[in-house]
């Protein structure tokens, strides 16, 4: 059985994959454990390598899968960024690469970002990604081109 990864529009990583019991699994440096590999986590881990290693995020700064209440429901959100003070600073939503990046996807992390007031917001597949700067006090965001290096946040 061999993996054949989708190829995405991140950097790549020399990624921990192992198999066992036929089913592939990827090692989350983040969580340090292994995690089934699925299309959605392929991307959360190329992510987080890009965020650490091309937009300097600090490891100890990035929480992945953080609970949240929504409406009364409890929900994970795929990446947290804190700074160093604590405070979240950029929630990141993600996708499986065959998830078009709709409306109701931005929608959906939009929600999210509701609890947790984060300044930027992400949202990507692997293949398109889009970042927003979210203004909490006027109800408004704008699209940005890129995505700052974390001292520059």
């Amino acid at each position: 059985m061999k993996f054949t990864p989708t190829e995405l529009n991140l950097p790549e990583h020399p990624f921990k994959i192992t198999l066992k019991d036929s089913q592939f699994y990827i090692f989350d440096d983040i969580r340090k454990k292994h995690l089934v590999l699925t299309p959605e986590e392929w991307v959360r881990q190329h992510f987080i390598q890009y965020l650490i290693n091309d937009r300097k995020f600090p490891k100890a700064l990035i929480q992945v899968e953080g609970g949240l209440s929504l409406n009364q429901l409890q929900k994970r959100t795929d990446i947290v960024v804190f700074n160093h003070s604590g405070e979240r600073i950029m929630i990141v939503e993600c996708k499986a690469p065959e998830v078009k990046i709709t409306q109701a996807v931005f929608d959906q992390a939009s929600r999210y970002n509701s609890v947790h007031k984060a300044a930027w917001l992400v949202v990507t597949n692997g293949l398109r990604h889009c970042y927003a700067r979210i203004d909490h006090e006027q109800s408004s965001f704008r699209f940005c081109e890129a995505l700052p290096l974390f001292k520059d946040l």
